[in-house]
């Protein structure tokens, strides 16, 4: 995993998984990453990450894709 690259955080996990879900809809292989703080919930966020050479893919389709309205 080290060689994974993050190309999104977020302090939300539905848009963690919203994110996942369209970029494995376009074949690309994503982790989210839990960087939240395991006592409280609060302080933290989620890290969405993809192969290096899958990178301008994800990045392109969070940007032109997906809206938070």
């Amino acid at each position: 995993m080290a060689k994974w690259q993050t190309i999104y955080k977020t302090e939300l996990l539905y848009r963690a998984e919203i994110i996942k879900s369209h970029l494995e809809e376009g074949s690309i292989d994503t982790i989210i990453l839990n960087k939240m703080d395991s006592a409280y919930q609060i302080n933290g966020h989620y890290e969405i990450k993809v192969n290096p050479d899958q990178v301008i893919r994800a990045i392109k389709i969070i940007e032109n894709d997906i809206t938070f309205g």
